[in-house]
């Protein structure tokens, strides 16, 4: 792997694949390794074995012959036990370096703090190959077992070949072509798979879109199954050009090394029948060095195929040393650190506060100054694009803010530990999760500690009124929910999003409680009886923490009960102030508002 490439060079993915099966399967990685030891050292025995089988006999040696001929037979038993026994280990240390993997990555995801990596373009291809190529580290094991089983057997074998003529010592080293073509083959496929990684990920998504439930009736509604088809046979093409290019050019290397090896081992043969036809070999040897050299053959197959694999191997690890470093580079380091406040005295403060997206060249929010009082229920309203949704990121650290500073009560929220804080926290999204668990535990990971309280799970359901659905599940709040399971009850989406908002009411003081327009799928009369509700609860929290409630809704019905409405136009606060102070004035709100309620009349 280049160094420029993903950062990480070859000696860290190296080391990585070479430890993986160790950590997952430490006693099965060391039994896989003694026992392929001992079967490729076998293997180079048995050809020596014959020799003496072969002299003996010719000498008249009969007995001598017999043991000879009974090591072969023991020695192939033994050789045959050892790689059976490898081979049934492998499949276990596959399975277990896979699940060691998957955990790794879930790991390494879920402590980045942000989402960068889920919106940025480079990043989600980088982590898209990785998902997809994520297999081949499972190969670690098997992959680092064949390499010394090489190496092993190479060394047997240029011991035995130099005892039969020092001049068959280089014969083991053509095989050094076609392994580095393998090798280099391999790391060509690897930059196409990069170089193509737009279109493979385009082609998947589209795959995912045609046969996924959720798009099923708008792509027979609307027809578009067959334009899907076409897109994907477009993006699937260009990806399957450049991997073609990619294998041709590999191919090319591969087949020039092959003749280098052809030449070399040709010599060899020609070598040893010479010297038999000269006197300067006995029979044995012959076979000897004729049996070796063919042994040689099938390793450099061997070693052509577990290098490549190899070099897959030791690539995906750079991904993985990249997603490790991310992750750990993620968290931020606090020099002057703070604790996240109990209560919140004066309230969260922006100030000079603009963000842009990594890699654009504009600011979503530009210039905030606002001040969110300890206490109050703050709504943030405006058109689509605004920025409003940005804001909340910000509040929920999702990321940190381009020029500016956000605090809490006087502080910093950057000197405070970032899962600190939103431990204090709590949200509801439109794009909520739909975590397919007992209905339970659905709305109990809302506050991991209780999630199996029940009380405080039925306290939560009340709270956002939701209640009646989980009464109407055949098993209450042990009901799995989900379709992809055989017992699974699914939910509608407006269903769905009221377990989602009593997961956001579960737990009972946050310092901050963001609802990002978390009633979309649910009709204005039931989101403004719910808002109603989270405005008594919102009254409550502030007289226990000074906790601030921050609405985000296009609803201004629902808004207008807000202690402060905050108008966002262009990634800019244009208005603020109460119901009656923005109607009164005359502007975007008041604009905004009578569009609205004329819509209703």
């Amino acid at each position: 792997m280049a160094e420029d490439e993903a950062g990480v060079g070859w000696h860290r993915p190296l080391g990585l694949a070479m430890a993986l099966p160790f950590r997952a399967d430490p006693r099965r990685s060391v039994a896989v390794f003694m026992l392929t030891a001992a079967s490729s050292l076998i293997g180079a025995l048995s050809a020596y074995w014959l020799k003496q089988v072969i002299d003996q006999a010719g000498a008249g040696n009969q007995q001598a012959a017999m043991r000879f001929a009974a090591a072969i037979g023991l020695t192939v038993g033994a050789g045959m036990l050892c790689r059976s026994s490898a081979t049934r280990m492998l499949f276990a240390l596959k399975e277990n370096t896979g699940l060691h993997l998957d955990r790794s990555i879930m790991g390494l995801v879920g402590q980045i703090p942000t989402v960068e990596h889920h919106e940025r373009p480079d990043y989600v291809a980088r982590l898209g190959v990785l998902r997809r190529e994520a297999w081949a580290l499972t190969f670690a094991g098997t992959n680092t077992a064949g390499a010394l089983g090489l190496v092993v057997q190479a060394v047997a074998t240029g011991v035995l070949l130099a005892s039969v003529s020092p001049l068959l010592l280089p014969d083991p080293l053509f095989a050094a072509a076609p392994t580095a073509a393998g090798a280099k083959a391999e790391r060509i496929r690897q930059a196409a798979m990069d170089e193509v990684a737009e279109d493979a990920r385009q082609a998947r998504h589209l795959f995912d879109l045609a046969t996924t439930p959720a798009a099923g009736k708008e792509l027979r509604i609307f027809g578009v199954g067959p334009q899907l088809l076409a897109r994907h046979r477009t993006a699937w093409d260009a990806t399957d050009r450049g991997l073609d290019t990619a294998a041709w050019r590999g191919v090319t290397r591969t087949a020039a090394s092959w003749l280098v090896f052809a030449v070399g081992y040709a010599g060899a043969v020609v070598l040893v029948v010479s010297q038999a036809v000269d006197g300067r070999a006995s029979v044995g040897e012959v076979v000897l060095a004729l049996a070796l050299v063919a042994q040689v053959n099938l390793q450099v197959g061997a070693a052509v195929n577990t290098v490549s694999s190899a070099v897959r191997t030791v690539e995906v690890a750079g991904r993985y040393v990249w997603l490790a470093d991310h992750a750990k580079a993620s968290r931020p380091v606090i020099t002057d650190p703070a604790p996240v406040p109990e209560r919140l005295v004066q309230g969260i403060e922006l100030s000079g506060v603009s963000f842009r997206y990594p890699e654009t060249d504009h600011d979503v929010l530009a210039g905030f100054d606002l001040t969110l009082p300890a206490g109050a229920t703050v709504a943030v309203v405006g058109d689509n694009g605004a920025g409003k949704s940005t804001l909340v990121k910000l509040l929920c650290r999702f990321y940190e803010p381009s020029e500016g500073i956000i605090e809490a009560d006087g502080v910093d929220l950057r000197r405070m530990d970032v899962t600190g804080w939103r431990e204090r926290m709590s949200a509801g999204f439109q794009d909520f999760v739909r975590f397919e668990l007992p209905a339970g535990q659905t709305v109990g990971v809302g506050d991991l500690p209780r999630v199996d309280d029940g009380a405080a799970v039925a306290s939560a359901l009340e709270r956002a009124a939701s209640a009646d659905i989980v009464a109407a599940l055949p098993d209450g709040l042990a009901t799995q929910l989900g379709a992809s399971f055989d017992a699974g009850v699914e939910l509608s989406g407006g269903q769905w999003q009221k377990l989602a908002l009593a997961r956001a009411m579960m737990r009972p003081a946050p310092l901050l409680l963001v609802l990002d327009e978390p009633t979309a799928a649910l009709d204005a009369e039931t989101e403004h009886l719910l808002f109603a509700r989270y405005a008594a609860a919102a009254s409550a929290l502030a007289a226990k923490t000074g906790g601030i409630t921050v609405i985000v809704s296009h609803r201004f019905s629902t808004v207008r009960m807000a202690d402060l409405i905050v108008v966002v136009d262009g990634g800019r606060i244009v208005e603020k102030g109460s119901h009656e102070q923005l109607s009164a004035a005359g502007g975007l709100y008041s604009e905004l508002y009578d569009l609205q309620a004329r819509a209703y009349r």
